[in-house]
Order: structure tokens, then sequence, then C-alpha cells
């Protein structure tokens, strides 16, 4: 039989956890239980792969101090990385003996989180140990408080050791029904590569700066090819001018993907297209690309995508009349 100890806490001198961990380990040792014990304070860079350990393990101990709230950041990363990559196959098996010190209020809450975690990981979990010491040498001086924790291990020896069964509840359908394996579905060897990778500083890092520089290519890419529409929009436009004696009026067109509005100038005969800005015209015209591709090819009008809701405007309404006179495509 393996059972495997995480403690959460900071390891301080005067720690009643610890010294419930210690009496713990006495009485497994003599039960002949294969004992090993995982200070998370020791594995802050190595946290999401601490999952791995539980393949071999019969038990666990999960043990933490509340010293103002909760049970602790190492212990949530834990149970975080549980989550995201434990075997939910294996975790199924495991019984959990929690065990909860605190030097503040609150350790029936955190005893209580660490229950309901493990249920909804799957697990099953027994009868664990809390209580509150201002003084860790009333719990060491007290030979009741040491009978309670020899009991408690054995407990939990006697449940591994027997496969106990333990009772449904409700918290164990949230695996089911919320599972992280239903957006990724991964098989427990790739949740375990994952781990892996997921606490390997310098891959990280390199998968970041990958992610940008495959980011910055893509926004080269999209620059040139809006390039090339923009110059594209300004031949047909230069193409397919007809002239109306008479006429003047300045257009803007925006498109969304294009950083400077397009500006077509008609002076009677002269008719003069860019990407810019000006300072006054007299219709103003919201559309997206596709939009103006499908009126460059002659499969749409300006009024018609304007009465169709694909294109806003404001200004002179005759003006954009005439613009289906000047640009026939």
């Amino acid at each position: 039989m393996k059972i495997n100890i995480y403690y959460g806490g900071r390891g301080l001198i005067g720690d009643p956890t610890l010294f419930v961990l210690n009496k713990i380990q006495e009485v497994l040792h003599e039960l002949n239980v294969n004992v090993e014990r995982y200070d998370l304070y020791e594995f802050k860079n190595s946290i999401v792969t601490l999952p791995q350990t539980l393949k071999d393990a019969d038990g666990v101990i999960l043990a933490t101090t509340v010293e103002w709230f909760g049970i602790g950041g190492l212990m949530q990363q834990l149970l975080d990385s549980c989550w995201l990559y434990g075997d939910k196959e294996k975790l199924a098996h495991i019984y959990m003996c929690p065990i909860v010190m605190s030097t503040t209020y609150g350790e029936r809450d955190a005893l209580m989180s660490l229950t309901e975690a493990w249920e909804i990981l799957g697990g099953c979990p027994v009868t664990g140990i809390s209580g509150y010491f201002e003084d860790v040498a009333e719990l060491e001086q007290n030979i009741g408080y040491s009978r309670v924790i020899e009991k408690r291990t054995e407990d939990l020896y006697r449940a591994i050791n027997q496969r106990m069964a333990v009772f449904p509840c409700s918290n164990q359908a949230v695996k089911q029904k919320v599972s992280f394996t239903q957006s990724l579905n991964l098989t427990p060897q790739e949740a375990e590569q994952l781990s892996e990778l997921a606490s390997d500083d310098l891959y990280v890092q390199k998968q970041k700066e990958d992610v940008q520089e495959l980011a910055s290519m893509y926004k080269d890419w999209l620059g040139v090819s809006q390039e090339q529409d923009a110059e594209m929009f300004l031949r047909d436009l230069r193409g397919h001018f007809h002239p109306q004696p008479g006429f003047q009026a300045v257009y803007k067109f925006n498109l969304p993907e294009a950083k400077l509005p397009l500006i077509v100038k008609v002076d009677h005969t002269e008719m003069e297209c860019y990407y810019g800005d000006s300072d006054s015209f007299d219709v103003e015209m919201q559309l997206s690309s596709e939009v103006m591709n499908e009126i460059m090819q002659g499969r749409m009008t300006f009024q018609r995508a304007f009465m169709a809701g694909e294109m806003k405007m404001k200004g002179d309404f005759k003006a954009l009349r005439t613009l289906d006179m000047l640009y026939v495509f």
C-alpha cells in the first residue's frame, strides 16, 4: 500500500499541521505503509506535474494550514492541476483524507473545501481532521489529541485496505457534466505530457515568442493583401470612370479593413482617387471590402447596397445616385 502526503502550508516552525503529519507518518510506518511526502512550497515551479505522482498511490492526504483564509494558494494549484491534467479514472479509486489545522478562523470550511474538491474530481474522501490551535504546544502535550490522530490514520488505512464503499454525492456529477476533457478531449498520457510542458518555463516562454512571431507574420501578410485590394479598388475606379458634365462631388469610403479612407474627388471630367483623408465631402459611406468587390464586379450598385442595408451613408442622396452613373462596372 502506498499513501502520498501533500502539504500545502509554508513549513513554518510552530505549524500545528506539521505535528499532525509527523504523527500520521509514524503510524503509517508502523503499519508497513509506503509513504511519500510532498511539501508543496518546495515544488512551486512544478506543481502542475504532481498529478503524475498519483499513478501508483492507493490513498492521499491533503494537508494545509489556515493562516488567514481558505486552503491556501499552493493547495489550490495542486487541485487545479489534478482537474486539468490528472487521470480522472485513476483518481476515482483513490481515497483522500483531508487534514486542516488553523491558527485563525475557518478550519472547518477549509476541510469541507478539500472534501468537495476531491468529490468533484471523482475521488473517495474519508473523514479527516481539523482543529484550531493558537499554540502548537497544546497539541503536542495532549495525549488525547494524539489518539484522535492515530484513530483517523487507522481509519484511512482500513478504508483503503478493505476498499470500503463511499456513498455517491451530487458533487461527483460535476465531473461528468463539466469535465475539462469535453473541451480538450485529452487522454491521460496527453494530459501528463501537457502538464510537463506547462511546468517548463523555458518551453512556455518559447511558445509565447513563437505565437508573437506568427501573429506578426500574419499581420504582415494581411497588410500586403490589403494593399493589393486597395490598389485594385483604385485601378477599377480609374478604369470605369464615366464623366458627367457639370457634376462635382467628393466621396469618402470608410472600409474597415483599410487604415485610411478611400477618397474620390470628381470635378467635371476630372477624377482623383486615393487613400487618405479630406476635410470636406458630399457623401460619406461605410461598407466592407466584400461589398465593394461585389460593386466592382458589377453584381451590385452603390444605391442597391444602401437600400439593402449593406452600406451606410450620410450626406447628399442625389450625389449617391449619381455615383452609379459615374462608375459603370
